[in-house]
């Protein structure tokens, strides 16, 4: 993770805090509004209406409001995890584990006509931007080839490309390889040759179209907020719905004992509630 990553997580966290207390206030506040309304009699008709309905089925369906909601839970959290595992792992080597990264660039989208070797050896292993692709640990240096597809840092930045070209050991360079890459759409191979020490995996056919994209959105600031927010949400609201639920049950017995003394039957809704 670079410093800028390191800032970016720190300030979003400040966001999360901020963004979190407003609405877990704004929560409480339509909390109760909602506790007011029940206690002064203003949901009484929608309360026994209610209950008159659950009265009629059969069972109770509440217990999948909540096996839905853990569930929707547990995603939204293993997919988060997921998201910042290719994000911490960008960087690492894949030299003894395969590792999950999203493409940044078109430069490997499709097959530019002048580089004919791409055609000549039926060449099909392209991908595009946002798509994940999954690199194995490299080869021995030695077992690399023309034509294979790897990861390399330039710069602090990675890129993936395609060997063009194999210089073996000369005066120039006695003591290793010096490999050409360049990415399929691209017309030109890259400015400067690649060592085997730059590579950190081999691209081997394996990716997932698009799923990049949403990702990177997840591992954005809107990303994180909406993590956040989600996860407060699927906290809160259950917790509120009990209380209020609570409240509710408290308000059925008083409105059940004003029917009883007005000598009402507990199903008969009176004349104005069933015309409606």
């Amino acid at each position: 993770m670079t410093g800028y990553d390191k800032y970016v997580l720190v300030l979003c966290l400040i966001v999360f805090a901020l963004l979190a207390t407003v609405f877990i206030g704004m929560l409480t506040i339509m909390a109760k509004q909602g506790f007011r309304l029940i206690a002064v009699g203003a949901e009484d008709e929608r309360i026994y209406k209610e209950y008159l309905k659950k009265k009629k089925q059969k069972g109770s369906a509440g217990w999948l409001s909540v096996v839905f909601t853990a569930f929707f839970a547990y995603i939204v959290v293993v997919v988060f995890l997921f998201t910042l595992y290719v994000k911490l792992g960008e960087h690492n080597d894949s030299g003894k584990m395969s590792t999950i990264r999203v493409v940044y660039s078109d430069s490997m989208s499709r097959k530019y006509e002048k580089n004919t070797y791409l055609f000549e050896n039926n060449l099909n292993d392209q991908f595009s931007r946002f798509d994940v692709v999954i690199t194995r640990p490299l080869p021995a240096e030695e077992d690399l080839k023309l034509y294979d597809i790897v990861v390399y840092e330039v710069d602090n930045t990675l890129l993936i490309h395609r060997i063009v070209g194999i210089e073996e050991p000369n005066e120039k360079h006695p003591d290793e390889r010096h490999f050409l890459l360049q990415g399929d759409l691209v017309e030109r191979a890259d400015k400067f040759p690649v060592r085997y020490d730059q590579m950190r995996g081999i691209y081997r056919g394996e990716r997932i179209p698009y799923v990049g994209s949403f990702i990177m959105f997840l591992q954005s600031p809107a990303g994180y907020i909406c993590f956040i927010l989600v996860i407060i949400e699927t906290i809160a609201s259950p917790m509120l719905g009990k209380k209020i639920e609570k409240a509710e049950e408290n308000r059925l017995q008083i409105i059940k004992q004003n029917r009883r003394e007005q000598g009402l039957d507990e199903d008969d809704l009176g004349e104005d509630e069933q015309a409606e």
